[in-house]
């Protein structure tokens, strides 16, 4: 029986990468790593019967729970009210004493219901990308109806924002998200994966393509209950420091991309709110650290890491 992922058939994943001899991504001022923060902003777009769904939220909770079918869950409402009403407010306060920047992945439904919100991160220089229409599973719904999301969410950006977003990260993402996102025609980037510690091109897209890959390790979801390793703060800064530290001694010699995840409801709890602080102060005591906005590192790497530069190798090959 022959095997299809090694026969004359291209087998539609990229598993080599830059392999041993990763590109120098001559990062602005010789930087050792990009530092990259994210702030996922969710709060409004969630699973709800209010919403038109059949069952309420149970993801990223602190407490166990179950989708409740065809009623309301007060208690996981109010959790993710905290981070709209709350957690936001302490985590933009926090970059602000620091002149640093994030880049926000918005559900439109959310941007839609707390525009202030979305307005006071524009407001401030932070970048505001797309985290689609809905905090959804996007795996199994028809490719028509994930596209009509994508552009409705843009829309949803003008309206409030007054400019489009230019990075796209579905997040519980589809077979079709990716060709979608391309297929648009107006993102400089997507973030739905999570394979490098750089920057890499789709080649295989309908146009070559930029991924900025996240993270799923470096993230205050382990926190939760449902996915949780940390409990308490000083884990979380630990972690943090442990890959930045790791990061930045390969930076001497091939510099990498360190990416962080945050959440309003979640990281933006007093209990936890100082250990993001404590690691902030951290790298900024270091020289070399080039702590950038995702639109930043798209646009630094396009122009200095064309897709001419790597058209000679298979590269991307899982789009």
């Amino acid at each position: 029986m022959s095997d299809s992922s090694t026969n004359a058939s291209r087998y539609p994943r990229d598993l080599i990468g830059y392999g041993a001899a990763p590109p120098d991504p001559n990062w602005p001022g010789k930087a050792r790593i990009a530092v990259q923060f994210v702030l996922n902003v969710e709060e409004g777009g969630e699973h709800n019967i209010l919403h038109g769904d059949r069952h309420s939220e149970y993801h990223l909770s602190e407490t166990p729970t179950e989708p409740l079918m065809g009623t309301r869950n007060l208690i996981i409402e109010s959790f993710y009210e905290y981070g709209s009403r709350a957690g936001f407010w302490r985590i933009m306060r926090l970059f602000k004493e620091r002149g640093l920047h994030f880049t926000a992945f918005v559900i439109g439904m959310a941007l839609q219901r707390t525009p202030d919100a979305g307005r006071a991160m524009l407001e401030a220089g932070h970048e505001i990308a797309t985290h689609g229409y809905r905090w959804i599973d996007y795996k199994h719904m028809p490719p028509s109806v994930e596209q009509e999301h994508i552009l409705r969410t843009i829309e949803i950006h003008k309206e409030v924002l007054g400019e489009r977003p230019l990075g796209f990260y579905q997040g519980r993402c589809s077979v079709n998200s990716r060709r979608l996102c391309v297929e648009e025609g107006g993102f400089l980037y997507d973030s739905d994966s999570y394979a490098d510690d750089l920057p890499y091109w789709c080649l295989n897209c309908e146009r070559p393509h930029l991924i900025i890959p996240y993270t799923s390790d470096v993230t205050d979801m382990k926190f939760q209950t449902t996915t949780g390793s940390f409990s308490c703060g000083n884990q979380f800064f630990n972690y943090l420091k442990d890959t930045f530290d790791c990061l930045y001694v390969e930076g001497e010699l091939a510099p990498k991309m360190m990416s962080v995840a945050m959440h309003s409801r979640i990281l933006g709890r007093p209990g936890r709110i100082q250990s993001l602080a404590r690691f902030l102060d951290y790298i900024l005591g270091h020289e070399g650290v080039w702590v950038a906005r995702r639109i930043d590192i798209a646009r630094h790497w396009i122009k200095h890491h064309s897709p001419a530069i790597v058209a000679g190798r298979d590269e991307g090959a899982d789009c």
